[in-house]
């Protein structure tokens, strides 16, 4: 593992370990660039971890045991940052948790490095932005919600009981049908009948909760 001074922003050893990701369609020579890079970087072959990725595989094995060998003071470098997050949120975690441990982050390509006040600026920014766009996402989300609600449409668990059910077992309770008859007879449950005969004679249920 290769040494270097102390860094003069956070006192970071720069004990540099490399994490690529490559996918099946990358060629040869987009994954030469990756690994050429962060050598030149620095850092020793034997600390450079590496997935690669097909279809749809979210398993990140290499990342996994890259974040396990991370130590406070090591510093975390990847050629972008998109090897490794999969989306800006993603890639805010991971670096957030680094920081947490002591560990820093440094892109090559992108000339991001959080142990100096200028990485560290530009990740609070992003950080930022991140929040700005969810805050924009539940805008949307309830805005629908909304207008979907005016439209009369409703939303959660559909109903167990169809209303045409529902009016036949009312129609039984009426002409003396025991609670118990009705459950076996319609092959309902307690507290299903009980919630669908609150939808529709909510004082109905008072006058049947003594019945077995």
């Amino acid at each position: 593992m290769i040494l270097f001074g102390k860094s003069p922003f956070g006192g970071f050893s720069d004990m540099l370990i490399g994490y690529m990701r490559v996918s099946t369609t990358d060629d040869r020579q987009s994954v030469d660039l990756q690994r050429d890079a962060l050598l030149a970087a620095g850092i020793d072959e034997r600390h450079l971890h590496q997935d690669r990725m097909s279809g749809a595989a979210a398993s990140r094995p290499g990342l996994k045991k890259c974040l396990e060998d991370l130590r406070d003071g090591d510093v975390l470098v990847v050629w972008k940052l998109d090897r490794l997050g999969r989306s800006l949120s993603h890639l805010l975690e991971i670096v957030e948790g680094l920081k947490k441990r002591g560990v820093g982050f440094r892109s090559l390509t992108d000339q991001i490095d959080t142990t100096s006040p200028h990485g560290q600026f530009l990740f609070a920014l992003f950080g930022a932005l991140a929040e700005y766009e969810r805050a924009l996402i539940r805008e949307r989300v309830n805005a629908g919600l909304a207008a979907a609600k005016r439209r009369g449409k409703t939303f959660g668990r559909p109903r167990s009981i169809s209303d045409e059910k529902l009016d036949q077992i009312v129609a039984a309770l009426d002409a003396g049908a025991t609670k118990a008859a009705v459950m076996r007879t319609f092959d309902v449950a307690r507290s299903t009948l009980n919630d669908a005969l609150a939808r529709r004679e909510p004082d109905r249920i008072e006058n049947l909760s003594a019945v077995r």
